[in-house]
């Protein structure tokens, strides 16, 4: 079921699952963003809602709701 902007997501896993079922895994978010891996401290572009380190491969994600701040980007895991 769809909850709008006030779903909440325990990991990054269910962030980039839920982004992956509405479509927008693809999109381009309205601003990109650096963020810096957390698994490698690589800093990167992230340009749609569903992006992944280019050094590591980290998969990190963020819905469209919130894909305003940095700190609601949440890692899934390596090549996930």
């Amino acid at each position: 079921m769809h909850e709008g902007c006030s779903g909440t997501f325990e990991d990054g896993k269910q962030v980039v699952d839920k982004v992956r079922a509405m479509g927008f895994s693809e999109q381009m978010m309205p601003m990109p963003m650096t963020i810096e891996c957390k698994e490698c401290s690589n800093s990167f572009e992230m340009i749609n809602f569903e992006s992944s380190c280019p050094n590591c491969k980290m998969v990190y994600g963020v819905t469209p709701c919130h894909a305003f701040d940095p700190a609601n980007v949440m890692p899934a895991g390596i090549e996930y």
